[in-house]
């Protein structure tokens, strides 16, 4: 029987580490990731490398983000080198130059791969659960046309986004959605091969 203490709080590091994302410490979030890990978010799909460059242009923006991380639920697999963490957060986030701001609650979904005795993250997703608008200075009008083709659980994120030059390329993961089903599906396959 696996002691998965020091394995827990490395995983728990990794999950906080996002606060990286909204500092700008670009080196460390890069450190989050096996050098092929990916990830598949709203607005973006691929090499997590990628993620960080696309990060930076997201920083130099009108946009801020900030991403309340919970404790991870995690489960390994049997020889302890694989697991799967299920995380509650909150991404908070603002157009400054809207005054647009938007407070979504989703789930990472990460594959986690222990190798050379370090986990990192291997594939990063993410189930969209509920959101809302958010308004800094106050009401300010949000076009109904724009928010319509969003799924509910995460529309006033996705407006947000595509409002300031991130555009989602599909539909994701909702709470009890097909796609949820299938992610997790997916992920118990990755764990126990």
């Amino acid at each position: 029987m696996h002691n998965h203490d020091d394995d827990r709080q490395q995983l728990n590091d990794l999950m906080n580490g996002w606060m990286h994302r909204d500092l700008g410490e670009w080196e460390p979030l890069r450190n989050l990731f096996h050098p092929d890990g990916t990830i598949e978010i709203t607005w973006f799909e691929g090499l997590a490398s990628e993620f960080v460059n696309g990060s930076m242009r997201m920083g130099a923006s009108d946009l801020r983000t900030k991403h309340m991380i919970g404790m991870p639920a995690v489960t390994f697999n049997d020889s302890g080198n694989k697991a799967i963490l299920e995380t509650n957060a909150i991404i908070i986030a603002e157009n400054v130059k809207l005054n647009i701001g938007c407070e979504c609650h989703n789930r990472f979904y990460d594959l986690a791969e222990k190798r050379e005795g370090v986990w990192k993250l291997f594939h990063r997703q993410s189930i969209y659960d509920m959101g809302t608008f958010t308004f800094p200075f106050g009401p300010v009008g949000i076009d109904q046309h724009i928010v319509a083709k969003y799924p509910r659980e995460y529309a006033a994120l996705a407006y947000l986004l595509e409002q300031s030059g991130f555009p989602l390329g599909r539909v994701f993961a909702t709470r009890g959605s097909e796609l949820e089903a299938k992610m997790k599906a997916g992920g118990r396959r990755w764990l126990s091969a």
